[in-house]
């Protein structure tokens, strides 16, 4: 089943709907974060189809996301040229996932100062060895292909980078398939843990640098990399570069870390 056969089921109007192949997006005992995104994202679309390009959102994972849920959508401003709406996935009356996401139309550059390169380029996704996903969870099991983009593996640096590839979703709008792949990786604080332990991702915000987002051959470099970690939680910086090095999305994240 395509990913937008998938979401087909997806209407802000408060019904519930249960999710098919939805086993394949999960992570535990929750939807992976940026499907779940992507449904509320998807939520948003739909009741308003009229809306100007993505440029932000402010994302909470507020519960676990099962296959059954209702999504909402409302307005909370919309001006001439920006519009901010807020979608919610419930799972049982309860509020699960609660998104704000900011469209805007793109004006005459007043400003211009382009993000820059990644540093220590790891070359092109053909120069790095694949990664064995057969421990990872299901979702990224299923759906990704990821290679290497760093030298070192294991404890040290608390970062996080690799290059990722969507396995199927080529029907997916530019800004929707973005919107599912930017909170792929683990946080970069998995390599400044002490022992073992689940991790929970808590929130995620991000800026969309690119509002057509491209790139060779469906291969994408993404890191997460830890800026703070102390007394169970990390704040994490995301980024997403396409195959040529060009930034796509800017994002931070806190992330629960249990054990």
């Amino acid at each position: 089943m395509t990913i937008a056969k998938m979401l087909e089921a997806v209407q802000p109007d408060g019904n519930e709907v249960t999710l098919a192949d939805a086993d394949s997006w999960m992570q535990g005992r929750t939807m992976y974060g940026g499907m779940s995104a992507l449904i509320a994202y998807t939520a948003a679309l739909r009741a308003f189809p009229d809306l100007p390009p993505l440029r932000a959102a402010q994302i909470a994972f507020v519960a676990p996301v099962s296959d059954r849920f209702s999504a909402r959508a409302e307005t909370v401003r919309r001006g001439r040229n920006v519009a901010q709406i807020r979608s919610e996935l419930l799972v049982d009356g309860k509020v699960a996932l609660t998104a704000y996401w900011l469209f805007g139309e793109t004006r005459e550059p007043n400003a211009v100062h382009p993000a820059a390169r990644p540093e220590n380029w790891p070359g092109s996704p053909d120069e790095n060895e694949m990664v064995a996903v057969d421990a990872a969870p299901s979702f990224l099991k299923g759906n990704y292909e990821v290679r290497r983009a760093q030298e070192f593996s294991g404890p040290g640096e608390p970062v996080v980078r690799r290059w990722i590839r969507l396995k199927h979703g080529e029907e997916l709008d530019p800004l929707s398939r973005l919107v599912l792949i930017g909170d792929t990786l683990p946080p970069g604080a998995m390599r400044a843990m002490q022992r073992q332990g689940p991790l929970s991702s808590i929130n995620w915000s991000f800026n969309v640098l690119d509002t057509e987002p491209q790139t060779t051959d469906g291969w994408w470099l993404t890191e997460n990399a830890s800026d703070h970690a102390d007394n169970g939680y990390s704040s994490e910086r995301l980024r997403l570069w396409n195959a040529d090095g060009k930034q796509m999305l800017a994002g931070m994240q806190s992330v629960a870390i249990f054990g």
